[in-house]
C-alpha cells in the first residue's frame, strides 16, 4: 500500500464530505441554536426535527456500515469503558450556554465563517483557543485532574447495546434492538408531520446525516490500517485522536490554529480534522457565491461583541470537556449510541433553552 497517497486520498475525501456538509448547512440553515431557539421563543419544532432527523439517519446508517463489518464503532472515541459524567454535564451545559451567545455552535460558525460573517471569524479564533487551552493549556489540568476523574466505569462499554447486553440479552439482538428504537424512533419522528416534508428540511436533516456517515467510512474504513508498516500497530490515517473520526467542529478548529502557527514545523502535517474544518468553510463559500448569498457581517457594538467573545470561550472549554459539540457529540457521538453523546446532547439542548430564556427574561425587563 502506497501511504501517502492513501493519506492524501483519505484528506480529500474529508473535504468534499465536509464540502457538501457546509453547502447544505447554508442552504438548509441547519442550525442546532435555532432549533432550539425555535422551540423555546415559537413553539415550532422544524428544525429541531431536522436536527433529529440527522441523528437518527447517523445513527441507521454508520449501525449498517458497523454491521457489514466496514467500520467498528468501538474504535471511535465515544465508546470508552470510562463515563466520565460530570465532562459531560459541565461541557455540555458550558457549550449550550456559550453556542447561544455566540449565535450558533462550532460548525454554524464555520458555515457564517463561508457566507462572509466576520463576528463568526472572531468566534473561530477565540474557540480555538479555548479549545487547545483546555485540551493542552491551562484549563486541561483542570479538567482531566477535577471534571474526568469523577467517572462510572462500564468494562464493556458505555454504549446502549453493550449495557443491554449486562440485562442478559445477546449481543446482536441488544444491537438491533437499540439501533432500530433509537435511531428509527428518531427517524419516524421527524418524519411523523407532513408539514416537515419540504425540500430544505429533508436535505437538511437527511444530508447531515448521511454526511457523518460518509465520514466514519473514510476514516474508519478507507484510513483504516490493521498493522501500520512503520509501528506494526493498528492505525487510523491522518486522524488527531489515532482512531476512527468523523464530524466534530470544537477540537478540529484548536488543530487548524495550530497548524496555521506552526506551519514551518515539519511534523505539523494536515489532518482529517483539519480537513474537514476547510470543507465545511470552502462548501459554505461556494454556496453563498452561486447563490448570490454572500454578505459580509460585522459585530453591532460593544456588547454583541462581548457576548460573541464569552459564548466562544464558553463553546471552546464545553466542547473540549464533553468530548464534541452539537454535531459531534450531538450527531456523530449520538451515531455510535454511547450513552457519554446522549447526555452530552440532552445537557446542550437544557442549558441552551435556559439561556434563551433567560435573555427573553432580561429582554422583557429591559422594555
Amino acid at each position: 500500500m502506497d501511504l501517502a497517497a492513501t493519506t492524501q486520498t483519505v484528506l480529500w475525501l474529508a473535504f468534499a464530505v465536509s464540502f457538501v456538509f457546509g453547502a447544505i448547512g447554508q442552504k438548509t440553515h441547519f442550525c442546532t441554536m435555532g432549533a432550539v431557539s425555535d422551540i423555546v421563543n415559537m413553539g415550532e419544532w422544524s428544525r429541531m426535527r431536522m436536527w433529529l432527523l440527522a441523528i437518527g439517519v447517523a445513527i441507521l446508517g454508520s449501525a449498517a456500515l458497523h454491521a457489514a463489518g466496514l467500520i467498528d464503532l468501538g474504535k471511535s472515541i465515544y465508546r470508552t469503558p470510562a463515563f466520565t459524567w460530570l465532562s459531560y454535564l459541565v461541557g455540555g451545559g458550558c457549550f449550550g450556554v456559550g453556542m447561544v451567545l455566540a449565535s450558533g455552535c462550532g460548525s454554524k460558525t464555520l458555515i457564517r465563517i463561508g457566507g462572509g460573517n466576520l463576528k463568526s471569524l472572531v468566534v473561530f479564533l477565540v474557540l480555538g483557543l479555548f479549545a487547545y487551552m483546555t485540551m493542552r493549556g491551562v484549563f486541561g489540568a483542570f479538567r482531566v485532574n477535577v471534571l474526568d476523574k469523577v467517572a462510572l466505569t462500564f468494562p464493556g462499554g458505555q454504549d446502549i447495546p453493550a449495557l443491554l447486553t449486562t440485562a442478559g440479552l445477546e449481543a446482536k439482538t441488544a444491537f438491533l434492538l437499540a439501533v432500530l428504537a433509537i435511531g428509527g424512533g428518531l427517524t419516524a419522528f421527524s418524519l411523523a408531520r407532513r408539514d416537515f416534508w419540504t425540500f430544505d428540511n429533508l436535505l437538511g436533516g437527511l444530508g447531515t446525516g448521511l454526511a457523518v456517515v460518509a465520514a466514519w467510512y473514510v476514516s474508519g474504513h478507507l484510513g483504516y490500517l490493521p498493522e501500520h508498516p512503520d509501528t506494526l500497530e493498528e492505525a487510523f490515517l491522518a486522524t488527531n485522536s489515532g482512531r476512527m473520526e468523523a464530524l466534530t467542529f470544537v477540537a478540529p478548529q484548536a488543530y487548524t490554529l495550530e497548524l496555521l502557527m506552526l506551519w514551518s514545523d515539519t511534523s505539523r502535517t494536515l489532518t482529517f480534522a483539519i480537513a474537514t474544518v476547510l470543507g465545511v468553510i470552502a462548501g459554505s463559500f461556494a454556496w453563498s457565491l452561486a447563490t448570490r448569498s454572500f454578505r459580509w457581517e460585522g459585530f453591532a457594538g460593544i456588547e454583541d461583541t462581548a457576548s460573541h467573545l464569552l459564548g466562544a470561550a464558553l463553546m471552546g472549554f464545553g466542547g473540549v470537556t464533553a468530548m464534541g459539540c452539537t454535531v459531534g457529540q450531538g450527531i456523530t457521538g449520538f451515531s455510535t449510541l454511547a450513552l457519554g453523546s446522549i447526555v452530552t446532547f440532552l445537557a446542550i439542548v437544557a442549558s441552551a433553552a435556559a439561556m434563551l430564556k433567560f435573555q427573553y427574561w432580561r429582554l422583557m425587563r429591559e422594555a
